[in-house]
């Protein structure tokens, strides 16, 4: 769950995008309730935000034009989750609110005092990448505040306790010592020494909650690649669905087009790869393999590559029956 400053701050972002917006589109955006986005309301009226009321059937709210909006006052913690949030959001999102996001994440590293710039130094230090550049979909909801006490644990050498939720849905609390902090192109990972299976585990960063610092890790771990054991952990993970498509690309090509996280390829040749790709249906895989832009065949199975055919016949039709552009 957000932070309310998190929540807060993300409300005036998405306010400043459009002119006006409902309290149920805010609602949607946000992923809270409507009630949640009216108390907000109140909140920001009351730091002197200027937020007007919108007349009409369905009522909403936009950003008071020329008012002078003051800072939100937040604590260290407060200030170093909000700019990692921001972050989050200016990472997944380069358009529309992301780019709001930049902006003010720029105002605040500007206002951040030392110690809480230095937080995010070191937040930046123990973060590492994993397969492409974030996309601006799939991405988990991960609480800023977790992240921010996992990246602090990476960089002091500390031990945690947490609660984690499976992809079953179990819970449990773990004994951990993180190591780093993971990022993907759809989700953030944490690589940490697990003190009950007394071997390195990957665990999503969205699952987590109620991170606590309970001593010290031992230093005489092993070095690990974290990087590495994620795209392993995330390339194992079994999908729903699964396509073996061919495709007339040298291996090189084809990974750079496709990131280990969501497939296997082997080379067929010096021109072409045949890649095994998961996903959640076969209609996402379809989806996937028409925005690739590049020429492919579906080897299998049967219902992928009817979609596949289906979309393309759509288009095909759709060009036939065009009307005539008047000439001018």
């Amino acid at each position: 769950m957000l932070s309310a400053s998190h929540r807060l701050l993300r409300l005036l972002t998405v306010l400043s995008t459009r002119p006006e917006w409902t309290a149920a589109e805010l609602a949607e955006r946000l992923g809270i309730h409507e009630r949640t986005v009216r108390r907000d309301i109140a909140k920001l009226r009351e730091l002197g935000y200027g937020i007007d009321a919108a007349t009409g059937p369905h009522g909403g709210y936009r950003l008071g034009q020329g008012t002078q909006m003051p800072p939100l006052s937040l604590d260290d913690d407060e200030a170093l989750a909000t700019a990692i949030a921001l972050r989050q959001l200016a990472w997944r999102s380069p358009g529309g609110e992301g780019h709001a996001a930049l902006g003010a994440l720029v105002k605040l590293q500007r206002s951040l005092p030392r110690r809480v710039a230095d937080s995010l130094r070191r937040f930046d230090s123990v973060v590492a990448e994993a397969g492409d550049a974030p996309e601006a979909t799939a991405w988990g909801q991960v609480d800023p505040v977790v992240l921010a006490g996992l990246a602090g644990a990476c960089r002091a050498g500390e031990r945690v306790r947490l609660s984690y939720r499976d992809r079953r849905g179990s819970g449990s609390d773990r004994e951990l010592e993180p190591r780093q902090v993971v990022r993907t192109a759809h989700r953030w990972y944490l690589v940490a020494w697990d003190l009950t299976r007394d071997d390195w585990r990957v665990f999503r960063a969205d699952r987590i909650r109620d991170v606590t610092v309970t001593g010290r890790a031992d230093p005489r771990r092993p070095e690990v690649d974290a990087a590495a054991m994620v795209e392993a952990a995330i390339t194992s993970t079994p999908y729903e669905v699964h396509a073996d498509v061919a495709i007339p690309r040298p291996l090189t090509a084809v990974r750079a087009l496709i990131p280990a996280t969501v497939a296997r390829h082997r080379a067929d040749g010096p021109e072409t790869t045949i890649t095994r790709l998961g996903g959640p249906s076969a209609q996402w895989i379809a989806d996937y393999l028409l925005r690739l832009g590049v020429p492919f065949r579906v080897v299998a199975p049967d219902e992928v590559r009817l979609l596949v055919v289906e979309h393309l016949q759509q288009l095909l039709a759709l060009q036939r029956n065009e009307p005539d552009i008047p000439a001018h």
